[in-house]
């Protein structure tokens, strides 16, 4: 890791910790060249992941397009960053667990409706609402007949 002041190539690590969503490790770094310190988090990331999409493309899985998606879903909903991330760890948790070099669209889809049902039922509704096409009122009405059920249980 190079220094952020610097750019010295040596830095050493000073200490470790879990982050406290439990998916990251805080590292705390101290430049050998001009001694400045600095914290790094390291993440899971998820490599050699295709997506298949509907039309049957195949594009590789990005962090970036999920979280665009999340954010789109959830604007203007009340919600922290830390919590955005922790859902976002969540969802990626889930696909980890499939253990599969590939995951169709819907699956994803599913994944992402599964979490956004538990964290923002609002959000949830407008991602579903694109996501499964809906076509007139009443099938966004029986989605929220379903949510409401569910809800009073």
């Amino acid at each position: 890791m190079y220094c952020a002041v610097c750019s010295h190539k040596d830095t050493k690590v000073v200490d470790s910790r879990i982050a406290m969503d439990g998916a990251s490790i805080r590292r705390r770094r101290e430049c050998e060249k001009c001694g400045f310190r600095f914290s790094t988090l390291e993440e899971i990331e998820l490599l050699d992941l295709t997506v298949v999409k509907r039309d049957g493309r195949r594009e590789a899985y990005s962090r970036e397009k999920l979280e665009r998606g999340l954010r789109k879903s959830l604007e203007k909903r009340p919600f922290t960053d830390q919590q955005f991330q922790k859902l976002v760890h969540k969802i990626e948790r889930d696909i980890q667990k499939k253990r599969r070099g590939q995951l169709t669209s819907e699956e994803l889809g599913e994944i992402v409706m599964k979490h956004l049902k538990t964290f923002d039922k609002v959000a949830y509704i407008r991602f579903a609402s694109v996501y499964r096409s809906f076509e007139d009122v009443a099938s966004f009405q029986s989605e929220l007949k379903k949510l409401a059920g569910k809800k009073k249980k």
